[in-house]
């Protein structure tokens, strides 16, 4: 998996690339973790994310829940695959996606 940070307009965006599995939820959490402090808009933007496990889903969630309490989380450019497993799990009404 690769994470990449970037400031567009206000808001700190997090690209991930490759699998968000059990093996690299804890890199994501960690980099979200320390991305958040003062953070008052967040994109994560998923279009190089091939696939996502329970774990992944998980780390989404902890930082929907932070975001809630100090500003705006998006996740955008999810793929079908992605998409679908949001709209299984019920993520799909929890989170803000943009496509």
């Amino acid at each position: 998996m690769n994470i990449r940070k970037e400031t567009e307009e206000k808001a700190l965006v997090i690209y991930v690339e490759g699998r968000l599995d059990t093996t690299t939820a804890p890199k994501l959490d960690e980099e979200i973790a320390s991305a958040l402090n003062g953070a008052e808009n967040l994109v994560l933007d998923l279009q190089g994310l091939e696939y996502i496990s329970s774990a992944g889903l998980r780390v989404i969630l902890a930082t929907e829940k932070k975001m809630a309490k100090q500003g705006k989380f998006v996740v955008r450019n999810a793929n079908e695959t992605i998409m679908e497993v949001f709209e299984i799990t019920g993520f799909a009404d929890i989170l803000n996606i943009e496509k």
